[in-house]
C-alpha cells in the first residue's frame, strides 16, 4: 500500500478495512472482505450475489455488485442497476443511522424504478425482480426511517426476486 491508497494507475483505493455496512475501520482491524471491483457478471449472477449480500446485512457491498452491473452492462440497462444501487445505499445509510440520507436515497431509487416500470424500459420483472414490490418496500422503509425507526440491514433487506420475503 502506498501512502495515499492509490493503485498503480493513480486511482484512489481506500485500503482501510470496513465493517458490514461499509464504514471504515482503523488500519489493522479485522474487517469484512470487500467486493472486488469491476467484476462482469451475468444479470442473474448479479441479482443472486446482491441478494446474498443483502441477506447477510451488507447492503453497502450489494451496492458495489449493482454498480459493477451498471458500469459493465449494456447502456440501456444502466438505469435499472443504478436504481438498485441507490436502494442498497439508502438501506446502508438508514442502517448507519443517517435517516435523511437513507430516506432520500430509498425514495430516489424507488422513483427511478417506478419510472422504468411505467416507461416499459424494465417491464415488471426484469431478471425475475419484482420492481413494483421493490418500489413499495423502499417507499415504506423511507417513511419509517423518516419517522425515526431504527433499521437493521439484514432484517430490512428486500427480496429482489419477489419470492417469499419482504419486497
Amino acid at each position: 500500500m502506498n501512502a495515499r491508497d492509490r493503485d498503480d494507475e493513480g486511482r484512489a483505493r481506500n485500503a482501510r478495512p470496513r465493517d458490514g455496512l461499509g464504514r471504515p475501520l482503523p488500519y489493522g482491524a479485522q474487517g469484512v472482505e470487500r467486493q472486488p471491483e469491476g467484476v462482469v457478471r451475468s444479470p442473474g449472477e448479479t441479482v443472486a450475489q446482491a441478494q446474498r449480500l443483502l441477506d447477510a446485512g451488507m447492503p453497502f457491498h450489494a451496492h458495489e455488485v449493482f454498480e459493477d452491473a451498471w458500469k459493465s452492462g449494456p447502456g440501456a440497462e444502466a438505469p435499472l442497476w443504478r436504481a438498485l444501487a441507490q436502494l442498497a445505499v439508502g438501506l446502508t445509510h438508514a442502517a448507519r443511522g443517517n435517516a435523511v440520507g437513507g430516506a432520500r436515497l430509498l425514495r430516489r431509487g424507488a422513483l427511478a424504478l417506478a419510472g422504468l416500470d411505467e416507461a416499459g424500459a424494465a417491464p415488471g420483472t426484469p431478471y425475475g425482480m419484482d420492481l413494483a414490490g421493490l418500489v413499495r418496500w423502499a417507499r415504506e422503509l423511507a417513511g419509517r426511517v423518516e419517522a425515526g425507526a431504527a433499521v437493521d440491514a439484514a432484517t430490512e433487506a428486500p427480496r429482489l426476486t419477489g419470492g417469499p420475503g419482504r419486497a
